[in-house]
């Protein structure tokens, strides 16, 4: 299957149902990139900086990227001027860099709280204490050139569905426990990312309404060979 039709297809599986299909398009040539483009999709994910920049040279300007991987302070400013959202703020020290960075750029970037919901220890992300901690912060509220959108998370790599489901489970709970208690008044707070490729179905029926697939668009990534 191509590209396209790959893209073709799933949009059919989730704009009925309203989840937003993000292309996650890491170690992908721009070739691929403006393939799934030219097949209607805009919204595109990046791990790192370096290649997020890299392509957003090279591709159309209406695409809206989104940077999804782990987010070092000192890089912030490089894709400041033109990301359109940061999926992985797990650190107020990191909100407080982006709010800092967009003023300087006049604009206000929308993000969301990675919230910590695997049981693997190489995983980031603020624990719901955390994250419940940072918002009732008064440093948080001076935050004027941010704005938080809603939550993100990342599922064990297991093969256990139970598992998976449950993780998810907890993290739209906890979204609904959040979006009641700190943006009831704010439509903006409506965005639960959760669901890649391996589990993506899971994630849209425990509540995800952001999905962001790599190999089910693009095809899996060659294995590295020694």
């Amino acid at each position: 299957m191509s590209i396209a039709n790959n893209i073709s297809n799933l949009k059919k599986e989730t704009e009925p149902i309203g989840v937003a299909l993000l292309a996650v398009s890491k170690t992908k040539p721009a070739t691929d990139l403006q393939e799934a483009y030219d097949a209607g999709q805009r919204l595109f994910g990046e791990n790192t900086v370096q290649e997020l920049v890299e392509k957003q040279e090279q591709l159309p300007k209406d695409i809206e990227w989104h940077l999804i991987g782990h987010l070092q302070t000192n890089k912030v400013k490089y894709i400041a001027p033109f990301i359109s959202m940061i999926q992985s703020v797990d650190s107020l020290k990191l909100l407080q860099e982006i709010n800092k960075h967009a003023a300087k750029n006049n604009r206000i970037i929308d993000c969301l709280l990675q919230i910590y919901i695997a049981d693997e220890e190489t995983k980031y992300g603020l624990g719901f204490d955390e994250a419940i901690e940072l918002l009732r912060s008064e440093e948080y509220t001076t935050l004027k050139n941010i704005r938080i959108r809603g939550l993100m998370g990342i599922a064990t790599n297991t093969d256990s569905e139970k598992q998976i489901k449950e993780e998810y489970y907890e993290l739209k709970t906890f979204f609904d426990g959040v979006k009641v208690s700190f943006f009831r008044k704010e439509v903006s707070f409506d965005i639960l990312s959760m669901g890649m490729s391996s589990d993506y179905k899971v994630a849209i029926a425990q509540g995800s309404n952001m999905i962001r697939l790599g190999s089910t668009i693009f095809g899996s990534r060659p294995k590295k060979t020694a």
